[in-house]
């Protein structure tokens, strides 16, 4: 099976009751919902990646924090990209590749206009913020422009002043992303789609994160996670990422191969990678070697 697009395999093995590999790729957002950036190396603590999701945009009129989950209102966001680590300026490229700064003093309004929406870019969820996520089967159905059921998710519960939904690390093995582009057209499906902070590339199935939930994962000398669920997904994976096209796919095969209950109370969802907290935090580097305990 080759490997999805942008990723290839090393010789790693399973062996001594461990699972071993190595840290693929390493992934931050520094704006909720807007296109991330690749690092090299990042210390990962209690609240994640360094700089991940601690900006995101406030809808002024209905206090609705801003999330491409609900696509009908937010996929545009999906043309952005955020670059940089808060409390440092934060570099927004817009998607005619203007850029500004997070500590611009024009920032909200030029948002504002680009987007159509007048919004407020903050630092920290609001006391009670939510955001709205589509039922991502009903926009399969329906199409990201519908108006389809929305359910009111609350933020800054998995680690204080961030955006984080439910953890704050979320994994993927590309041993699962093949297993999707397996079965897509052309055979590739890009790591973006799904927002990992970390790819592992480890001798493994597909969707074998559903397996390690309440495993520990020592990534490097220093970084320890312990895995908390599968990643149930919205429709974010099936829209158009910048210069990527809307790949309905992307969704359409977890729900049909890899439908799963992340959690009791939520029944099964199309899950694709896992959720994570942060045992012990450190530095990790691209390459770090990964052991799944």
């Amino acid at each position: 099976m080759s490997p999805p697009h942008g990723l290839q395999r090393d010789g790693l093995h399973a062996g001594g009751g461990a699972m071993t590999g190595r840290l693929a790729q390493l992934w931050r957002y520094p704006v909720k919902s807007m296109l991330g950036e690749r690092l090299s190396a990042a210390g990962v603590g209690p609240a994640g990646v360094a700089g991940d999701r601690r900006l995101a945009l406030r809808h002024r009129d209905t206090g609705r924090v801003a999330s491409a989950k609900h696509p009908r209102l937010w996929r545009d966001l999906l043309m952005f990209r955020a670059a940089g680590a808060a409390p440092d300026p934060v570099r927004i490229t817009l998607p005619d590749g203007r850029a500004l700064s997070s500590v611009d003093p024009d920032v909200d309004d030029v948002l504002s206009r680009v987007l159509d929406v007048p919004v407020t870019l903050i630092d920290r969820p609001p006391a009670g913020a939510v955001l709205d996520r589509a039922d991502p089967d009903a926009v399969l159905a329906a199409g990201i422009a519908a108006d389809v059921p929305v359910d009111a998710n609350p933020l800054g519960a998995a680690a204080p002043g961030t955006f984080f939904d439910f953890a704050p690390v979320h994994l993927v093995t590309t041993a699962t992303l093949a297993r999707v582009a397996a079965e897509l057209p052309g055979g590739t499906v890009d790591v973006a789609r799904y927002r990992p902070n970390l790819v592992l590339d480890v001798d493994a199935d597909g969707f074998a994160e559903n397996d390690w939930v309440g495993r520990e994962l020592r990534v490097g000398a220093e970084l320890v996670l312990r895995v908390l669920a599968p990643t149930p997904r919205c429709a974010v994976p099936t829209l158009a990422h910048g210069s990527l096209p809307r790949q309905t796919g992307a969704l359409r095969v977890a729900a049909r191969l890899n439908r799963v209950a992340p959690l009791p109370e939520l029944g099964p969802q199309p899950c694709v990678g896992a959720y994570a907290q942060v045992v012990r935090g450190g530095r990790v580097a691209q390459g770090a070697v990964v052991e799944v305990g």
